[in-house]
């Protein structure tokens, strides 16, 4: 396509590109209003080995996949209900829990989600705080050598506000009315592409020069699309 047709075909169709991004970034907007308003509270636990040893530090690592499983159990969700004194139940209140670990700097990672940040906080460290007693109180019965010292990395947590971000929301939108637009032109320009609309495209298309073209008569031109041209003579036609 020459740079004259990507012009025409701005002209002639980058409003539908417009009312995508428009229409998909209002939706996205309004959908954000009526949104539940969502808290995360992240809690940060180290697992570090007593001594620098290159075993200890490998076991340590392997072990973090292990306390990730044993910290997102029903009985502990149980528990830590009944010590922040929350009015749920131990599989919703799992559900609103993440847990990962990052063996590059021997952590646990504790996510907890709710409607009231407070909430969000007792949530996050009561389920850190009863893998920190368990751990400490399983490793002072092993060797101070063998030991894994387990500990909050911070209790001075805050619990931003997730949900809902109207104007991200909306930025997304936007993006994704940008491509949708942009595939709805290609498509009706692919649908088109074998109407001969220039004489570039007839001379490219036909391998012929264009002598003339019978411009439409004005009358025809008020019933027909202003896109539409006359008839082309092309050299070798009859």
């Amino acid at each position: 396509m020459t740079l004259q047709e990507y012009i025409r075909i701005i002209r002639t169709r980058g409003w539908l590109v417009l009312i995508a991004i428009l229409v998909c970034a209002l939706a996205a907007y309004g959908v954000s209003r009526f949104q539940e308003d969502l808290y995360r509270a992240t809690v940060y636990v180290s697992t570090v080995p007593a001594r620098a040893d290159y075993g200890l530090g490998v076991t340590a690592k392997d072990l973090l996949r292990n306390f990730v499983l044993n910290i997102r159990t029903p009985e502990n969700a149980a528990t830590a209900i009944d010590r922040a004194k929350l009015d749920q139940n131990p599989y919703e209140f799992l559900s609103n829990v993440t847990v990962a670990d990052d063996a590059s700097t021997f952590t646990i990672r504790i996510d907890a989600e709710a409607r009231d940040p407070q909430v969000a906080k007792d949530m996050a460290l009561s389920l850190a705080d009863l893998f920190v007693e368990e751990r400490t109180l399983y490793y002072a019965q092993q060797d101070k050598r063998d030991r894994i010292e387990v500990k909050i990395v911070s209790r001075d947590i805050n619990a931003p506000q997730i949900q809902p971000k109207p104007i991200i929301n909306a930025v997304a939108g936007g993006v994704l009315g940008l491509l949708f637009g942009i595939g709805l032109v290609l498509a009706l320009t692919w649908m088109e592409a074998d109407l001969l609309r220039t004489p570039t495209a007839v001379e490219r298309t036909l391998e012929l020069p264009v002598l003339a073209a019978i411009p439409i008569v004005a009358e025809q031109a008020q019933a027909r699309s202003p896109a539409k041209t006359g008839a082309i003579r092309t050299a070798g036609a009859s």
